[in-house]
C-alpha cells in the first residue's frame, strides 16, 4: 500500500498523505507518489477540485530528516540533489494542479509541510494547528521558494515573522493574518474543506478555466516561483553541509 491516497467523491479528488508514523514527512518515494496522483487528477476531466489532507492527526512534518542529513554529507552529489529536488517537485506539482485546491490542515505543518499547504489555492485549518517554517531551528536555509509562497499569502510581515524570526502560529492566528481562510475545530476541518471544494467541482470544465485565470492574474510576485526554487536551492544545500560539518566537529557527535 502506498503512502498517498486518492479518493474521488462528487468531482472532488481527496488526496491523503498516509505516513502517520512519521507525521506524513515526505521522502523521495512518497514525493513521487504525490506527483503520480496529481497527474492522475489532471487527466480526469470529471474532477473539478482537490483537497489535500494528512492522516493520523498531522498534515505534514516536512521532509524526512534522513533525506536532509544525506544531502548535508555531500550537497553536490547527484543523488542528494535529486532527493531534495523530488520533495520540491512534490509541492510544486500539487500547486500546478489543473483544478482549484484546498488544504485541510490539522496538527503540524512544518518545513516542506508549510510549503505544501501554501501551494494550495485555499486553506482550512484546525484552530489548534501548529504552523511554522522551522528551518532555522534545525540550522538550514528554507529552500523550495518558501519566501515566494509565504509572502503571496501572508504578506511581508508574516513572512518575516515565520521565516526569519522563527515564529509559530496556530490556526486562529493563521486565519487572522491571512494564511488561512477559516480556522475551525479539528473535527470540522475535513468536512469544511470538502464542502468548499465541492462548489467548483460541480462544473469541472469551468473550474479548470477559472483557476487558471486566477493563478495567472494573482499568482506569484515579481520573482516567480520556479526562479525562487532554483535561487534558494544552492543556499539550502550549503546550509545542510554546514550543519553536517558542525555536527561532525562537535565533541558529542
Amino acid at each position: 500500500m502506498g503512502e498517498i491516497g486518492l479518493e474521488q467523491r462528487d468531482g472532488v479528488a481527496v488526496i491523503s498523505l498516509m505516513a502517520p508514523q512519521r507525521r506524513n514527512a515526505l521522502d523521495p518515494a512518497m514525493a513521487r507518489e504525490l506527483d503520480d496522483v496529481c497527474e492522475a487528477v489532471d487527466r480526469d476531466p470529471s474532477i473539478g477540485a482537490a483537497v489535500i489532507r494528512g492522516e493520523g492527526g498531522h498534515f505534514c512534518a516536512g521532509a524526512v530528516r534522513q533525506v536532509l542529513a544525506d544531502a548535508g554529507q555531500d550537497p553536490a552529489h547527484p543523488d542528494a540533489y535529486a532527493a531534495i529536488g523530488s520533495v520540491y517537485e512534490a509541492f510544486a506539482r500539487f500547486g500546478r494542479l489543473a483544478v482549484p485546491t484546498v488544504a485541510a490542515v490539522c496538527g503540524a505543518a512544518v518545513g516542506a509541510g508549510i510549503n505544501l499547504l501554501l501551494a494550495a489555492d485555499l486553506r482550512v485549518v484546525a484552530e489548534d494547528a501548529r504552523i511554522m517554517a522551522g528551518f532555522q531551528r534545525i540550522g538550514m536555509h528554507p529552500g523550495g521558494g518558501h519566501f515566494v509562497l509565504l509572502s503571496r499569502t501572508g504578506g511581508r510581515e508574516a513572512t518575516a515573522a515565520l521565516a526569519l524570526f522563527g515564529e509559530e502560529v496556530d490556526g486562529r492566528q493563521a486565519q487572522a493574518i491571512g494564511l488561512a481562510w477559516k480556522a475551525v475545530p479539528t473535527d470540522q476541518v475535513d468536512a469544511l474543506a470538502f464542502e468548499l471544494a465541492s462548489r467548483p467541482a460541480k462544473d469541472p470544465e469551468l473550474a479548470r478555466a477559472t483557476v487558471k485565470s486566477f493563478r495567472n492574474e494573482v499568482g506569484p510576485p515579481a520573482v516567480s516561483w520556479p526562479v525562487a526554487l532554483e535561487a534558494e536551492r544552492a543556499a539550502q544545500m550549503w546550509s545542510l553541509r554546514r550543519r553536517t560539518v558542525a555536527e561532525e566537529a562537535s565533541p558529542s557527535a
